[in-house]
């Protein structure tokens, strides 16, 4: 009996050491963190996908730093449970649940102009809503949904807020892409995946439409005060990996997981490259650059086609109907 319970100590004693490792290691992937101590109060903000994730994160650090902060959001039951929880820890009563379903261009409108009745300025913009590596769908006009979604939407909203943020200027957009986008390309020949659909194509061509959206529209916004910056947060563990096979199965959960899961960032680490870009007052005059890890980064070549960027700022001024005052898809 004895020499059982020694073999137990010592198994017992051995998964410690191993689970000891593994949260060590966890701990030192996290990356970098925004650590100063910049206020945000009174400033408005508006946050894409707020309710969890890397969004919500966001939503409660601006919060606690005395923001006013619109959770924009497609289930109005998740938004209002993670205002409650942000508004009991912050005690800022200034949190605000609106719809806006990126799927939709007629909710992007309708939120615009709830949130126009209501506020007269916009300090900063963050789009960082997404969907990734879904079974092909298609948005309410019709269009490949990551590409609606991640591209198209943030597209429309941004273009509608312009007016409001050139007006409360300096100003913020910060665009949540993704490393993704160094292996992604612009199908100039199929944007909407109707010929063929590859999930993780289509991811990848609407993290590098981000990054030329945001390269385009701080060319288009010099001298207006308003600036707007792209960013990788890392590769979290949130939500946004529901359709992936390999974080979701019997046998991933019991084998794949437990080696990926310290390489993951959580979701408060996967925030903090967006804050610094939200906040850092040595950011105030910079725009159109990419950041990972509260630090500058450089964007694939692909990205830097300003060519590709014009063509995909026309097909979205048409698809979003932004020139026509219609939406759709041809």
């Amino acid at each position: 009996m004895s020499m059982f319970r020694n073999k137990i100590i010592l198994v017992s004693s051995a998964i410690g050491t191993l689970i000891g490792g593994t949260v060590l290691l966890k701990d030192r992937m996290q990356g970098a963190s925004f650590e100063k101590n910049v206020r945000a109060d009174g400033k408005v903000v508006i946050i894409t996908g707020a309710n969890t994730g890397i969004g919500k994160e966001t939503a409660h650090a601006l919060a606690r730093r005395g923001a006013h902060v619109y959770m924009a959001c497609r289930d109005m039951v998740k938004c209002e449970e993670a205002r409650k929880d942000i508004v009991l820890d912050t005690r800022n009563p200034q949190v605000y649940c609106r719809e806006c379903d990126l799927a939709s261009m007629q909710s992007i409108r309708q939120f615009v102009q709830q949130f126009k009745a209501e506020q007269q300025r916009l300090d900063i913009l963050i789009n960082n809503a997404g969907v990734m590596r879904c079974p092909r769908t298609l948005t309410k006009e019709g269009i490949e949904l990551q590409l609606g979604v991640n591209h198209m939407g943030h597209f429309l909203l941004t273009h509608l807020l312009l007016d409001t943020l050139k007006l409360s200027a300096p100003s913020r957009i910060v665009v949540v892409s993704s490393l993704a986008h160094t292996r992604g390309q612009i199908a100039l020949d199929d944007l909407n995946s109707a010929k063929a659909y590859d999930e993780a194509k289509a991811y990848e061509q609407s993290k590098l439409a981000n990054v030329l959206f945001t390269r385009e529209l701080a060319r288009r916004l010099e001298g207006t005060g308003v600036t707007v910056n792209a960013l990788h947060p890392g590769i979290v563990d949130t939500e946004l990996m529901r359709h992936m096979g390999i974080f979701n199965s019997w046998f991933s959960g019991l084998f794949v997981r437990p080696f990926v899961w310290p390489f993951l960032k959580s979701p408060l680490y996967g925030a903090q490259t967006t804050l610094y870009a939200a906040l850092d007052p040595d950011l105030e005059k910079v725009s159109g650059q990419y950041f990972s890890d509260c630090a500058p980064k450089e964007v694939a070549e692909q990205a830097k086609d300003d060519q590709v960027a014009k063509w995909l700022w026309a097909v979205s001024e048409k698809w979003t109907g932004t020139l026509t005052g219609t939406a759709a898809v041809s």
